[in-house]
């Protein structure tokens, strides 16, 4: 089993524990993709995270001046799918194809046009340098590519 260490920052060190004030429960990890703050709690504690309609996230939000996701720490590759889903919201995709190559594991994100291939790789490729990161920390994926 490869231990993965998940990078971190100030930035990200004050998110936690704001959010950890505003829910009273600790987040195990956070991340920007898309100009958007993503928290990683455990699966059970999803509900109470977000609060009574969306209360917690709200007010989470409105502080930090950012839109705010919350999403359940993956157990495995089994994951991969739903929590990718989770995170690229609203932009939908068909599936992910994960393969062994001699540069380490690649993803292959099917995705159901032209519009949402563009919209996942973003402008500079932005948002597919921000997945590659997420993927990378929590799958151990090197690699990217949209078909």
């Amino acid at each position: 089993m490869t231990i993965t260490t998940k990078k971190i920052d100030m930035q990200f060190i004050r998110y936690m524990n704001l959010f950890s004030r505003v829910t009273k429960m600790s987040a195990k990890h956070c991340f920007n993709y898309n100009n958007m703050v993503v928290f990683v709690i455990p699966r059970f504690a999803i509900e109470r995270a977000i609060g009574r309609n969306n209360e917690n996230l709200k007010q989470l939000s409105e502080i930090i001046g950012k839109r705010i996701r919350v999403v359940a720490e993956p157990a495995g590759i089994k994951d991969l799918k739903d929590f990718v889903k989770i995170i690229v919201s609203p932009i939908e995709f068909e599936k992910i194809d994960v393969h062994d190559t001699d540069k380490g594991k690649e993803a292959v994100i099917a995705t159901s046009g032209r519009e949402a291939k563009a919209m996942l790789i973003g402008r500079a490729r932005a948002r597919e340098g921000e997945l590659r990161e997420i993927l990378e920390q929590y799958f151990g994926i090197k690699n990217i590519r949209f078909s």
